[in-house]
């Protein structure tokens, strides 16, 4: 999905989402699925750009049971909070619903901006599918194909495309600085293509996490 500006305010989920400042080149991103503020029993993500900054980060939650997990935020770099996201708890797929932060605050959000769900209902299927949220006529909103993913997540293979096709990120394996070391798992590279808002990818990136 291109993202563009125009002058009136948006009312869909493209509303949230910034246009990238450097949109002529790949945005590069390594991520460390642990909290810069970790505790025991705990998870999270620290992502870094590439110039060691730290871009974007999850403070810790918990990964036991969804029903569970009230929601997770994603933050900027210096907590500044973009976004959260809630899984339904009642889906046979996995489904989790991305929200402005205003909204979270409302006990039963009702403006999302996303839904993230497993393709399919079999466990062993790594795909996923996003849809977006999108204002209709009657002022209603209207779940609309945004992204999918091809690859597998858990073995940090993956690739990210909107509905026409367009590669939009790259999820690999990290190595070393002179690749001698494969990395684990727990830190791999996020590349963004550009043209494409950071924040989101990163936002379906903590959602295939918790689906896998």
């Amino acid at each position: 999905m291109q993202v563009h500006y125009t002058e009136s305010k948006r009312e869909d989920a493209e509303s949230s989402i910034e246009r990238p400042k450097n949109i002529d080149k790949p945005r590069a991103f390594t991520v460390w699925r642990k909290s810069s503020m970790g505790f025991q029993g705990t998870d999270g993500f620290s992502v870094y750009d590439d110039s060691g900054r730290l871009a974007f980060r999850v403070d810790n939650y918990s990964r036991r049971q969804k029903y569970l997990t009230k929601e997770i935020v994603l933050m900027d770099g210096a907590g500044k909070p973009l976004l959260c996201l809630r899984p339904r708890i009642m889906s046979l797929r996995d489904r989790w619903n991305a929200y402005e932060v205003t909204e979270c605050r409302k006990k039963q959000p009702n403006s999302k901006l996303f839904s993230m769900r497993r393709y399919s209902m079999l466990q062993n299927v790594d795909k996923a599918e996003v849809s977006l949220a999108k204002l209709e006529d009657d002022n209603k909103a209207k779940l609309v194909p945004g992204f999918r993913t091809e690859g597998c997540f858990e073995k940090r293979s993956c690739k990210i495309y909107n509905c026409n096709g367009e590669e939009v990120a790259q999820i690999s394996r990290k190595t070393t600085s002179n690749a001698s070391v494969l990395l684990g798992n727990d830190v791999f590279s996020l590349v963004i293509r550009p043209g494409f808002d950071s924040k989101l990818v990163m936002a379906f990136v903590i959602v295939l996490d918790r689906i896998r």
